[in-house]
């Protein structure tokens, strides 16, 4: 048995990297200066088939650090009431957000033998900022995902299914998706979930990644990130 096959399916199938879903919703553009007003994950795991499907999703509404910024008319796209008094009530400031988010998801990699996480999100750039940029304001060392490596469903999709709308690519995927309650970070991360989970295993129907590694005579290779210690 080679070490690339003592290892999980997971790990093998993407080098090493563990794919998380992450949405935010923000008070604006601005990574550096606009508030993070919400934040959810959902780890993936895999069947004994070798399919892809959720795990567990971690979310939570988060309070605006000390002098963000918030535009009316984010606000006003997401519907995110912050005068809410339930929100007052459950909203967490940005590190204790992020640390009760980051410790799962660490536990995820471990328990599949992978090294780090990598984003996926629906347009991953503008989540993937403001994770960094929020990182980076709470002074977290051990950041397990990837600072720059992700995988866009937006673009994934476009590919798969030629559409690149959230709601469309899932319904292409028949998936059902309820526009009332999009724009909820929980309820848009668990769609980009499923919808990153249909791709991946209908590429796996189709033949896959194993297809193309077993053609170029790369199906024992161990993958370099694998040899590489945990964050």
């Amino acid at each position: 048995m080679t070490q690339a096959s003592e290892r999980t399916q997971m790990a093998q199938r993407f080098r090493g990297f563990l794919p998380v879903v992450v949405d935010l919703e923000t008070g604006g553009f601005n990574a550096a200066g606009d508030a993070l007003l919400e934040i959810a994950a959902v780890t993936l795991t895999m069947d004994d088939d070798g399919n892809m499907v959720p795990d567990a999703t971690y979310a939570f509404h988060v309070a605006p650090f000390e002098g963000a910024n918030i535009e009316q008319s984010a606000l006003d796209f997401t519907g995110i009431d912050l005068d809410n008094p339930v929100r007052k009530q459950v909203a967490v400031a940005e590190n204790q957000a992020l640390g009760e988010i980051f410790s799962p998801v660490r536990k995820a990699i471990k328990a599949h033998g992978c090294t780090r996480a990598v984003l996926v999100g629906h347009n991953a750039a503008f989540d993937q900022g403001f994770l960094n940029a929020a990182v980076e304001r709470c002074g977290i060392k051990r950041n397990p995902f990837h600072p720059f490596s992700c995988f866009d469903t937006a673009s994934l999709a476009g590919l798969v299914y030629g559409q690149t709308v959230l709601a469309r690519a899932c319904r292409a995927a028949g998936i059902e998706f309820d526009n009332a309650s999009a724009h909820s970070a929980r309820y848009d991360t668990e769609r980009t979930a499923e919808l990153f989970c249909a791709m991946v295993n209908r590429f796996k129907d189709l033949g896959g990644w194993d297809l193309a590694m077993k053609e170029q005579g790369m199906n024992d290779e161990v993958p370099a990130s694998l040899d590489a210690p945990a964050p």
